[in-house]
């Protein structure tokens, strides 16, 4: 990886979006950050009041929205914000930094905020976006800049959101109807959607890489250009984002789901880590490690990185559907282990010299990026910290390596260990290991509580 420090299309400084107002090139901002979920929540204003009073004093937004559901419904039992306290409002302060043109949307840029608080003006330390900067900063008192970069499949339905709403999920009609990985000819049947994404990300501060056909049917990805890590979890919900409201514009769906059906693949989020110290990566070194030459920060960082996956597994699969992606032999990693080159490794070795950097292909699609970002930080900073060692190389088949430690099966058996770990609550705080627990505690009780078509299905007639 090169340097990622430079000027990218479709940022805006203020004073450019200043003089875009009058010609009536944009009239509206969209202000934004992420709920635990990784959604975009916030509000549109108009552009000259964004211009005269929001860039600099901030906005508001209700505090229930760090401790909502997936249907916005308040859940009790959070400390945070609850209905004793009368869910007041936190203090939302636009990151210009991350000021861009949002060309999908008519007239519109979008920007996204950091989450503080009213009374001490302090920022939240829950926020996802918080809980990374922690990270960042972290590795920079290491004297460590950061550089990473997210891989994210999906799949794309030629079924409008509003049609699946009403419909049976299995009444969905994909964009490519056989396994279409690398397919070009498939591609070309979803150049209308992709061709768009490609071109709008690019015009809107997301640098584009390349669009593909994956494994599944209608399942593709869109490779976004590497970058600080902060700055690369930013692009990540962009992404999404773009993607999503540009897909309801034109009558189709996407989903970012883990795992769509059980006979297709799942769809992951393959993270990309690389350290860098005075321009030159970090990793770069001349001590043999298995089949590869580096430093002894890239294998502390590895071991760290693999040591404390069962810890904060719950930021790298968040939801009940996350864990029905590690099945073997499905593309998704089952087993803790790393190669070289090796696509059933979880944490997979890629690149030469300056290039030469981890993969982790553990985090489904579904993943908030901010918290899959900040758990692989924290645990490869701990492993500097305290020189944890990796496993050996492993060469072959991890599949069917069954005597290695295998990923978590469920949720529920995730977030016990994500309770347990000393490590977690050292990394992040008690607080947030606290209401954390408490989230991913309340997603897997409204699973326990739903009857699912599986059970209609095996015991309606048969029971």
């Amino acid at each position: 990886m090169a340097d990622a420090g430079v000027d990218v299309r479709g940022m805006l400084k203020l004073e450019q979006l200043r003089k875009r107002i009058p010609t009536k090139e944009i009239d509206t901002v969209v202000v934004g950050f992420t709920d635990h979920y990784g959604r975009l929540m916030g509000k549109r204003y108009d552009a000259e009041m964004f211009v005269d009073s929001v860039a600099e004093d901030g906005a508001h937004g209700c505090d229930y929205l760090l401790t909502t559901d997936m249907e916005m419904d308040p859940v009790r039992g959070y400390r945070f914000a609850n209905w004793e306290l009368g869910y007041g409002d936190f203090h939302l302060v636009p990151d210009l930094a991350t000021l861009r043109l949002a060309t999908w949307l008519p007239r519109s840029a979008l920007v996204l905020c950091d989450v503080y608080d009213t009374e001490t003006h302090e920022p939240i330390d829950i926020v996802p976006r918080s809980i990374l900067r922690k990270q960042t900063d972290a590795a920079r008192d290491m004297g460590f800049r950061t550089l990473a970069a997210s891989e994210l499949e999906h799949y794309l339905f030629r079924t409008s959101y509003a049609a699946m709403s009403r419909g049976a999920p299995r009444d969905l009609t994909p964009a490519g109807w056989y396994r279409e990985d690398y397919h070009l000819m498939q591609g070309a049947r979803t150049e209308d959607f992709h061709g768009a994404v490609r071109r709008h990300l690019k015009e809107s501060g997301v640098p584009v890489e390349n669009s593909k056909g994956e494994w599944g049917s209608g399942q593709h990805e869109v490779n976004v250009r590497y970058a600080e890590t902060l700055t690369m979890a930013d692009r990540h919900v962009v992404f999404k984002q773009c993607m999503k409201e540009l897909a309801d514009s034109m009558g189709l769906s996407v989903t970012f789901m883990a795992k769509i059906a059980a006979s297709e693949a799942g769809s992951g989020c393959h993270i990309h880590f690389s350290l860098w110290r005075k321009k030159r990566n970090a990793f770069v070194g001349n001590k043999r490690f298995g089949p590869i030459k580096c430093s002894d920060e890239f294998r502390w960082f590895l071991g760290g990185w693999i040591a404390r996956v069962p810890d904060l597994m719950v930021f790298y699969a968040p939801t009940v559907n996350s864990y029905k992606r590690y099945v073997d032999a499905s593309w998704a990693p089952t087993r803790l282990a790393w190669s070289r080159d090796n696509r059933t490794a979880g944490f997979r070795i890629v690149g030469e010299g300056e290039g030469l950097r981890i993969e982790c292909r553990l985090p489904g699609a579904d993943c908030n990026p901010y918290l899959a970002f900040a758990a692989s930080l924290a645990s490869g900073l701990d492993g500097i910290a305290n020189h944890t060692e990796p496993p050996d190389h492993f060469s072959g088949d991890i599949y069917a390596a069954q005597d290695l430690p295998r990923v978590p099966y469920t949720l529920a058996e995730a977030t016990e260990r994500f309770e347990s770990s000393d490590f977690a609550k050292r990394a992040f705080g008690d607080g947030v290991v606290e209401h954390y627990l408490h989230f991913f505690r309340s997603e897997q009780r409204a699973y326990d509580m739903a009857v699912t078509d599986w059970e209609i299905q095996r015991y309606f007639e048969r029971i």
